[in-house]
């Protein structure tokens, strides 16, 4: 039941003007934060699309769903436990996060499975800060994340289809990549729930389900850890998720994307088009077989 619930829905301007039709996004508080030369020059993706059509299953399974349903979600206190193979494992609060490096906007490509993607506007630090604050040891091979999750509030996994909760990782390179972010905001402002307030991973040269929102737990670990949709279904996701064109282990065709709110499809890019800068990380790897 849980593969036609991740259908791509809506497409092109046929889904951005269904989006105009929902209530307003409410994000928070202004941000300060610097512009980032890590930035793609497209244009971002209008602040309803990014906020009203969502991958969140832990508040629903159609793309409208975490929009509706996400205020159930309490983002403060928050807390977030950092342990496993570190010199320094300890409890950040979130104004201990908001100090750990100075916020930059950074314009990423957002690529889906599901074979749509956005331009979205972060705001955050790069992930690298954190795992330096922490001092891995030799054994941290892997970088483990564990997102919220409550079941008075949100869907049980028989609803929504997949384990809670839910859970991903990164090879320590992958991590220490200056690419990879950790979010606190879009648009300028604070991370709308539905967007995995008020904390979330963003790794733009993987496929979106890898970047895990309201991030609770990170962890340090020797070997490759389970993810969550790796455990569900293991012959689509593979632990990498890397975007690629050429390889198709899901039932959407990967050589296309739609951008929401274009009308006809380009094609898409190796590593969502960050290849120059991560293609090292995978040197020597067979990509068809470490998808």
């Amino acid at each position: 039941m849980y593969l036609n619930r991740r259908r791509f829905l809506a497409a092109g301007s046929v889904a951005l003007g269904a989006l105009t039709r929902l209530p307003a996004a409410t994000t928070g508080s202004k941000l300060n934060a610097v512009k980032s030369p890590l930035s793609t020059s497209e244009p971002p993706t209008p602040l309803d699309a990014i906020t009203h059509y969502n991958n969140f299953y832990e508040f629903g399974t159609d793309k409208e769903d975490p929009s509706k349903n996400a205020y159930k979600l309490r983002t403060s206190p928050w807390s977030v436990k950092v342990e496993g193979a570190v010199a320094k494992p300890r409890v950040l609060d979130l104004d201990a996060i908001f100090k750990i490096a100075p916020l930059e906007e950074r314009i990423y490509r957002h690529r889906c499975v599901e074979a749509w993607s956005m331009v979205i506007p972060w705001v955050g630090f790069p992930l690298n800060a954190l795992l330096k604050m922490v001092e891995p040891t030799s054994k941290a091979k892997y970088v483990t994340f564990e997102s919220y999750y409550d079941s008075k509030t949100m869907l049980g996994s028989f609803e929504a289809g997949i384990r809670f909760p839910y859970v991903e990782g990164l090879r320590m390179d992958e991590a220490m990549h200056p690419l990879a972010l950790l979010a606190v905001g879009l648009y300028g402002e604070n991370l709308p729930n539905q967007d995995g307030a008020p904390f979330r991973l963003v790794v733009p040269w993987k496929y979106g389900f890898k970047s895990i929102k309201s991030i609770v737990k990170i962890r340090f670990v020797e070997k490759e850890p389970p993810t969550t949709w790796s455990v569900q279904v293991p012959q689509w996701y593979g632990f990498y998720s890397n975007v690629n064109p050429d390889v198709n282990p899901v039932r959407w065709d990967q050589s296309k994307e739609r951008r929401i709110g274009e009308v006809f499809k380009r094609k898409s890019v190796i590593f969502n088009g960050y290849g120059d800068q991560v293609a090292g990380l995978y040197s020597g790897m067979d990509l068809r077989k470490y998808f």
